[in-house]
């Protein structure tokens, strides 16, 4: 699996949105809907499944941010996780 895919599964299962409407440039508030439990449900959920390739928390500063699907895939690559993910 692609990163960018891991990376929309997640926000799928954490947001309960549909697949079809999670794409990169999708914002989770305006586009998917997301409140602030959302947001840090969702990022409880990417520490969880990159727990490996990032430190045990995403600071805040990071967290805050994360406004489209695609600035989490950048931050993850940034940090060294690797195109292809389980």
């Amino acid at each position: 699996m692609t990163l960018e895919d891991k990376v929309k599964q997640i926000v799928v299962e954490s947001l309960h949105s549909e697949e079809s409407q999670v794409k990169l440039e999708s914002s989770f508030v305006n586009d998917l809907g997301a409140d602030s439990l959302d947001l840090a449900e969702l990022m409880m959920n990417i520490e969880d499944a990159f727990k490996d390739h990032i430190d045990d928390n995403i600071p805040e500063s990071d967290a805050e941010k994360f406004e489209t699907v695609g600035s989490v895939v950048e931050f993850l690559r940034s940090k060294g996780v690797p195109e292809e993910v389980n």
